[in-house]
Order: C-alpha cells, then structure tokens, then sequence
C-alpha cells in the first residue's frame, strides 16, 4: 500500500513539474511578446539625416538576425517590421537605395531585403552596390514579378534569394528561417584562416567561422590539446583544427585505464565511417581517467572540442622536460597560421583546385576525400 502511494505521489509531482514548466513558459513567451510589441510602437521616424531621413529602426535584445529592408512602399515595410520583430529580428526600414548604402556603410546586417522595382535605385542596382562594398551581407530581393528571369538576374548580381509580394505572416517567417539556416550553414563551412586565443566558460560555444585556442591550453604538434588541473593530472583531447578539419566524428577509441604511455606514442582513436585516425599523446605518464560521458554523446565536440569534452586523463611524468616541447599563447597561434598555409597548400593540390579557393578551407572537409587522400592528409598532419 505504501509503495502504491509512493508511486503515485511520484506521478503527482511529475505532472505538476510539467504543469509548472509549460505555465512559466508561456508567461516568458507573453513577456517577451510584450516587449517586441513596445519595441516596435517606439519604431518612429528620427531624423537620421546623414544616412536615411526615412529610417525606422526596431531593435529587439539578442535578435535572430539584422535586417534592413528597402521599398518604396510604406505598407510593405510596416509588414516587415511587424512581423519579424515580433519573432525575433531587429528591423530597420528605409525607402530607397541610396540610403540604403548610406547605412551598410557604418551599421552591420545579415540580410537586406530590397524591392525589385523603385523609382531611384533599382532592387537589382542595390543588390550590386551592396556586394560590392559588403559581400558578407546577404541579399534578398522583394518582388511582385517572380519569374525565372528576374531570379536569375539577381542572383547573377549577387542576391542569395527572392521573396514574392503580396506575402502571408507564414510565408515571410518560413523564407526568413530558411534564409538564416541557408546563411549559417555558409558561414559555419567556411572557415576562415583565422586564429585566435579565447577564454571560454563551457556554456560558450567556440566559433566555427575561425579556429580558436583556450588560454592556458597547450598544442601538441600532432593537434592533441593538453590542460593542467589544479590536483596535477592532465587532460588531453583533440584541438580545434582536428575537428573542424575531420568533421563528424562516429566513435572513439579510448587507451586502456591504467596504461603507461610515452609522450609520441598513440594514444586514443576517432573513427569515421570505416576509416580510423590514431593520435599520439602529448606527454608521458598513466591513463587515470577515461570521459565516458564524450562517448556516449560524441555529438558535444560540435560545440567544442575543449574544456570538459577531453578524451582522456593522464597521470603525467616529465612535465618538466615535456612541457616546453608544446605550444602555448602566441606561439601556439603561430603553428596555427603555419599549419593553416600548409594544410591549404596540400588539400589545393589533392583537390586541383583553383586560385578562387585558396582562401578559404570547408568544415569537414577531409571526409569528402576518397580513402587514399584521406589517410595522406590525416598522417601528415595528425600523427606527430
């Protein structure tokens, strides 16, 4: 009888937790709708005179996305603001091109939308002007004339895209989303040969536009990163050039608990598909501790391959001697950028590819190669 009770007290509390957690969120979710309301009353007409005498500006905390849209017509404008600041956008409007670019010029956005047609500067003429002078920024074009013409001669000018008028709430939020999606997925694959030290909180999520390095994180020369904790063991995990540069990531292969292992020895495993990569430990000692937590949810190196997603714990012995023989600060940036140029050099080459790629290397890139490239690549740069 006792135990029924407890079972169904149990339950009880379960349901009411539900209960609790749905009503706070839809007390959030009315607190937040009345704010982006309030937002977008104050969305006024200020004399903006150096830039757009027309603009109306609707900032919401920690948008979505930054967009500037651009029509002649009032009324399309005013849906625009309306329903994307209240989902979730800063929103700012003005009626013709040219102070359109006033505005690109000293404010940074992720989209403009632009009308196709406008009496002073056509949707087509904006379109070239702002990728010219902000290629990052990306285009949409508004029209009312959606053929496969004028699709074709905007996107030869540049625009990711065209939105058709007269459009529903529904339909202007969907190719909004899909557009953002569109874009971070463009950014997310492009990394740039960037590097730089970072101090991340693990709630932090380490850009995948650049390659980055904790302070305080040493780098092995085979992209193995290694931390020392206050009680004197060292973890050890993947850097952030491997991971990116590998991309998904199906299972790891973890050294014995309790094994000695010396410092350029192989150490753990990541395997994708049938194909495997051996890296070799950073220092000397005995594995102490395993992260069985990053087996079982290898998904959570997407977000960082550093702080608690480390591979395993050594019990080191020769920090002394070891240590200097590792990367750290400015100079773990400096193999960065070499490795960078090298890996670009080599993957060109794979790849024959032309001048127009040489700036840039593809998230993941490595997995698109065929088994023979693949095990060149990762030999010359993992395996040290």
């Amino acid at each position: 009888m006792g135990f029924s009770l407890l079972i169904v007290a149990f339950i009880i509390f379960i349901i009411a937790d539900i209960i609790i957690r749905f009503a706070l969120k839809s007390v959030n979710e009315k607190k937040v709708k009345k704010e982006r309301e309030a937002i977008l009353q104050e969305s006024i007409n200020i004399d903006f005179s150096k830039e757009a005498k027309s603009l109306k500006r609707a900032e919401v905390p920690n948008p979505k996305a930054r967009i500037i849209c651009v029509d002649d017509e009032d009324v399309i404008l005013d849906s625009f603001r309306k329903i994307l600041v209240l989902d979730g956008y800063s929103v700012d409007t003005v009626n013709s091109g040219p102070e359109a670019f006033n505005l690109i010029k000293s404010h940074h956005y992720d989209f403009l939308f632009t009308d196709l047609k406008m009496p002073e500067m056509s949707g087509v003429d904006v379109a070239k002007t702002v990728k010219q002078v902000r290629p990052d920024i990306d285009v949409v074009i508004i029209t009312g004339y959606a053929t496969v013409e004028t699709a074709v001669e905007c996107m030869k000018y540049g625009a990711m895209d065209y939105v058709q008028k007269p459009f529903t709430e529904d339909e202007l939020l969907d190719f909004t989303k899909k557009a953002l999606v569109k874009r971070q997925d463009r950014i997310q694959k492009q990394l740039k040969p960037r590097v730089h030290i970072t101090n991340l909180s693990e709630s932090e999520k380490v850009s995948m536009g650049e390659f980055s390095i904790p302070g305080g994180v040493f780098i092995s020369e085979g992209h193995t990163w290694a931390a020392i904790g206050q009680d004197g063991t060292v973890r050890i995990g993947i850097d952030d050039f491997a991971k990116k540069l590998i991309g998904k990531i199906d299972d790891i292969q973890f050294p014995n608990l309790g094994m000695n292992i010396s410092k350029g020895q192989p150490l753990f495993s990541i395997k994708q598909g049938k194909k495997t990569i051996h890296f070799n430990s950073p220092l000397s000692g005995q594995v102490s501790k395993l992260n069985h937590e990053l087996k079982d949810d290898i998904s959570a190196l997407e977000y960082s391959p550093y702080e608690k997603n480390w591979f395993c714990c050594l019990d080191a012995e020769s920090l002394d001697s070891e240590l200097s023989q590792l990367k750290i600060g400015k100079n773990a940036v400096s193999y960065y950028q070499e490795e960078i140029d090298r890996y670009m050099k080599e993957i060109k080459e794979i790849l024959k590819s032309d001048e127009n790629s040489a700036d840039e290397i593809l998230w993941g890139q490595l997995q698109n190669l065929n088994e023979k490239d693949w095990y060149i690549v990762t030999g010359d740069f993992f395996k040290k």
